[in-house]
């Protein structure tokens, strides 16, 4: 579908690709993977079309369309959520002003028995045809349906979108392009402004769509659920590997061994090598094999090794003194703005437990986070226990930073004891080493800040965690890091995070967030997700809550709740059957309007002896009554589909 040959990209005279190849077919699913900088979104960028390589070329196959999500854009303010969305579908509204165009213009007309009007007919059959096949204007429920699996809720779509966030209107271009549905779909970080339900619906929906993808993310669960093809960009190289993302893993160290294995064998063969032409340089019986000697160490091609990956390198937060058995007591917590937050929030953390928050964007997460940071006010009583020291990271940790000072000068003022002697390895674990650490934290973008945050928040001498969303901005090699730190942590910890991977095997209960109710649920991340599912999230509220909701394991399943798996199997039938019923409806609608023109032809003098239309006639109303046969079958179908849902 899209070939990409011989690609070579340049940057500030250093070459980011060269000579990189690789063909992308219909039904791939690729994840692109690499440190920053090797130039991921550099190639996607390229093949968007929107940044020409250094020489090389691109090829698409005549008629592919493409879509692109950046991970920066700019909007434009005036419209709603749901105007926004629509204007995914500007090609439909163009085509049915065609095709009403054409209509009036077949009314108006009386010669009907001449070929221009026959062959406009065609036409205007044709275009209603295919009007039809791209779902026509019953867009309605598609677009909600796409806006809501994103997060948003229905009285959002009426919302002007210059009230929303940066991330929730990256949301918006995010569901045009999925209502769009082009032959490729390039997306660059697509969960970095997603909750964990959206980022579920996300997978689930490109699971089934139709179509290419080639998608960059540090989400390893989300890569590994979606792609089913890896390809690296490394040392300006593409390593393609036809395997999913935890085999490609796999794969990828297996070559790394080989890379070295090869490279310490080319450099003894070049030591050797020099050390004949060193001893024998002066003798004049060895300058024959003096001189092929060094020919033959012109001719040596180095082997390169992929960038040796630091995320082993062994980091922990420093403890230095034990707080009290339970650091934390929540005790009917509440808190209202203009609207209830939450209320009746109890909980008791026990000092060395590590828990998460999670729940969809907005519903007081990193409000609750504040209330305990002494940072708002609230309802209810906090209780900081004894000899408890906080180290707190915010999502605005990052300017907080005195700009003024340098990367290296940054972390030099932080670091305590041995941790000092460690300061370049953890400077490059977290991707700012060698020039990079020299650099002003006035000039860091906002990632770089942000990963500069968490590296002194590493340092500090605590006992008490709470992290929100500390694995933004971070790839995974430095999340490997910070997540190996937060374990092996003796002290207790409190994070919030979207990133399931992340928060896997590093907590032990879950406090879930939905409709202005905190609840508790024993067990890991995968234990929460996998016995509620992710459509019972925000929708629990609906149901008082049972001793099973505030206390869940494994081992204690219920009857009445369907496995996540058999959730995503239904919501799929449901969706495939809302399509057939909409799309016969629109079929039975194009026939209803092509049958009342060619009635009101007929009922014209001339039409009236023209057998021609007669014949289209009876073709027209065979094609209804089929039409209306399917659509009856259909909602039958959908409405079986629902109840049995319920």
């Amino acid at each position: 579908m899209v070939a990409v040959d011989h690609l070579h990209m340049e940057f500030s005279s250093r070459a980011l690709m060269n000579d990189v190849s690789f063909v992308v077919n219909e039904r791939d699913r690729i994840a692109l993977v690499g440190k920053n900088g090797a130039g991921k979104s550099t190639l996607l960028k390229i093949l968007a079309g929107l940044q020409a390589p250094t020489s090389g070329t691109v090829n698409a196959k005549s008629g592919t369309s493409i879509g692109y999500l950046p991970q920066v854009m700019r909007l434009a303010d005036g419209l709603t959520v749901r105007q926004e969305a629509e204007k995914a579908y500007s090609h439909l509204h163009k085509l049915q002003e065609q095709i009403d165009q054409m209509g009036n213009q077949l009314r108006e007309r009386g010669d009907t028995d001449c070929a221009d009007y026959l062959r406009l007919l065609d036409d205007f059959t044709h275009q209603s045809e295919r009007l039809r096949t791209l779902g026509g204007l019953n867009y309605s429920a598609e677009l909600e349906r796409t806006l809501q699996g994103l997060g948003f809720s229905r009285t959002d779509l009426d919302r002007p979108t210059s009230e929303l966030s940066g991330g929730w209107r990256m949301r918006i271009e995010l569901a045009k392009l999925l209502l769009v549905k082009p032959d490729l779909l390039l997306l660059d970080e697509p969960t970095n402004h997603l909750d964990i339900e959206s980022i579920e619906w996300l997978e689930q929906y490109l699971a089934t769509r139709g179509g290419a993808l080639i998608v960059v993310s540090h989400d390893r669960a989300f890569l590994q659920n979606v792609t089913n093809r890896t390809m690296e960009i490394s040392l300006g190289r593409i390593y393609d590997y036809k395997v999913k993302y935890n085999e490609f893993v796999t794969l990828r160290a297996e070559r790394r061994e080989q890379q070295l294995r090869a490279y310490e064998n080319q450099q003894r063969e070049i030591a050797d090598t020099k050390a004949f032409i060193d001893r024998f340089r002066y003798k004049p019986s060895k300058a024959v094999q003096v001189q092929s000697r060094i020919k033959q160490l012109e001719k040596i091609v180095p082997i390169e090794v992929d960038e040796v990956d630091n995320s082993s390198l062994h980091l922990k937060f420093s403890c230095p003194v034990r707080s009290g058995d339970f650091p934390l007591i929540l005790e009917d917590v509440e808190k209202t703005y203009d609207h209830k937050v939450f209320d009746n929030v109890n909980l008791t953390l026990k000092r060395g437990e590590k828990v998460a928050f999670v729940g969809r964007n907005g519903e007081g997460k990193s409000t609750l986070v504040k209330c305990i940071m002494g940072e708002t006010e609230h309802g209810g009583k906090i209780t900081i226990g004894h000899n408890v020291q906080i180290g707190y990271f915010a999502q605005n940790q990052a300017q907080l930073l005195d700009e003024n000072l340098t990367v290296l000068d940054t972390i030099d003022r932080a670091a305590r004891g041995e941790m000092r002697l460690k300061i370049r390895d953890i400077l490059g674990a977290f991707m700012f080493g060698g020039e990079a650490s020299d650099k002003k934290v006035k000039v860091l973008s906002g990632g770089e800040r942000t990963r500069l945050a968490m590296i002194k928040l590493l340092l500090e001498p605590v006992n008490f965690l709470i992290l929100d969303e500390p694995t933004n901005h971070l790839d995974m090699r430095s999340k490997d890091v910070l997540k190996e730190a937060i374990r092996d942590f003796a002290g207790t910890v409190i994070v919030v995070s979207h990133d399931r991977d992340f928060l896997d095997g590093m907590v032990s209960r879950i406090y879930e967030f939905a409709g202005g109710r905190v609840r508790e649920h024993i067990g890991g991340i995968y234990d929460f997700l996998g016995y509620y599912g992710v459509r019972a999230m925000g929708e629990q509220q609906k149901c008082a809550p049972t001793p099973a909701q505030q206390s869940v394991t494994p081992n204690e399943p219920s009857a009445a709740r369907l496995t996540y798996e058999e959730q995503k199997a239904r919501a799929r039938r449901l969706r495939k059957l809302e399509k057939t019923a909409s799309e016969a409806e629109e079929t039975v609608n194009q026939m209803e309007q092509a049958l009342r023109i060619v009635e009101a032809q007929m009922a014209t003098a001339e039409g009236s002896a023209d057998m021609k239309l007669y014949e289209r006639h009876a073709s027209l109303k065979r094609q209804q009554e089929a039409a209306e046969t399917e659509w009856e079958q259909a909602m039958e179908e959908l409405e079986k589909a629902q109840h049995d849902n319920i």
